[in-house]
C-alpha cells in the first residue's frame, strides 16, 4: 500500500498538469466564437453572372483538352464562366466560348481571393501551396494561400486547379487552433487525438483513478460504518 500511495503521489502531480491544460484548452476553445474560428465571414459569396449563351460543340472542347473527358461541367468562376474537364491526369479549365484552357497563376489566384475577400485591407502575399501546413492541412492541394493585411490576418485558401475559395483562416482560428494543439496533445500536425502519448496519459489517468479508489477503500475502519449500523437498529426498532 506504501508503493501505490507513493505512485499515487507522484502520478497525480504529473497528471494534474495536464488535466490543468485539458480544462484551460476545453474552456478556451469554448470561450472562442465559432464562427470567427470557421472564417465563412471573411467569405463574399457573390451570384454568378448569366452563362453565356453561344457555347463552344463538344467536339471542340475535347480538341482543346486533349485527353480523354469523363466529365464535363459548367460552373462558375467569380464573374465568369469554364468548362471543368475530369480527365485521367485531372482536372482541366477551358473557356467555354473560345476554347482557352484556363490556369490558375499567382495573378489570377490573387484576383479571385480580392472579389471573394470581405474586406477592404491590401494583399501582402501570394504562395503556391504544395505540401500540407498547418493551415491548410484540411484542404486538397495544390492550393494558392493569399494573405490579406486586415488585424485578423486573414488568409484565404484557393485550390489551385480549380480556383474556387476552399476556406479562409484568421487569427481567431490560429488561437483556437493552438489550444486545439494542447488539447489533443498532438504537437506536430494537430489532427490525431488517438496516438501514442494520449493513450499513455489515457492509461495513468485510469491507473491514478483505480489506486484512489484502492486507497479509499483501505482507508475506511469497520468503526467508519458504526453510524450505519446504529442507524439501521434505530429503523428497525422503530417498526
Amino acid at each position: 500500500m506504501f508503493l501505490i500511495r507513493r505512485l499515487h503521489k507522484w502520478f497525480g502531480l504529473v497528471l494534474g498538469l495536464q488535466f490543468l491544460l485539458w480544462s484551460i484548452s476545453g474552456a478556451a476553445m469554448a470561450l472562442i466564437d465559432h464562427r470567427k474560428v470557421a472564417g465563412d465571414q471573411s467569405i463574399v459569396h457573390v451570384a454568378p453572372s448569366p452563362a453565356p449563351a453561344a457555347l463552344l460543340p463538344l467536339d471542340r472542347i475535347v480538341q482543346a483538352v486533349g485527353q480523354p473527358i469523363s466529365r464535363l461541367e459548367l460552373r462558375p468562376l467569380h464573374d465568369a464562366w469554364v468548362y471543368a474537364a475530369t480527365t485521367p491526369s485531372g482536372i482541366q479549365l477551358v473557356d467555354p466560348v473560345d476554347g482557352r484552357r484556363i490556369v490558375i497563376d499567382d495573378a489570377r489566384a490573387k484576383d479571385l481571393a480580392i472579389a471573394s475577400f470581405n474586406g477592404s485591407a491590401p494583399v501582402t502575399s501570394v504562395s503556391l501551396v504544395e505540401k500540407p501546413t498547418l493551415e491548410t492541412r484540411d484542404f486538397a492541394l495544390p492550393a494558392w494561400r493569399v494573405e490579406f493585411a486586415d488585424k485578423e490576418r486573414t488568409t484565404l485558401i484557393l485550390n489551385a486547379v480549380t480556383g474556387e475559395v476552399a476556406g479562409a483562416k484568421t487569427n481567431t482560428w490560429r488561437l483556437w487552433d493552438f489550444f486545439w494543439m494542447i488539447h489533443i496533445m498532438d504537437y506536430t500536425d494537430r489532427q490525431s487525438f488517438n496516438h501514442p502519448l494520449i493513450i499513455i496519459i489515457a492509461t495513468g489517468c485510469l491507473w491514478l483513478a483505480l489506486s484512489g479508489f484502492i486507497m479509499l477503500f483501505s482507508a475506511f475502519r469497520r468503526q467508519d460504518f458504526a453510524y450505519i449500523h446504529d442507524g439501521i437498529e434505530w429503523l428497525q426498532r422503530r417498526r
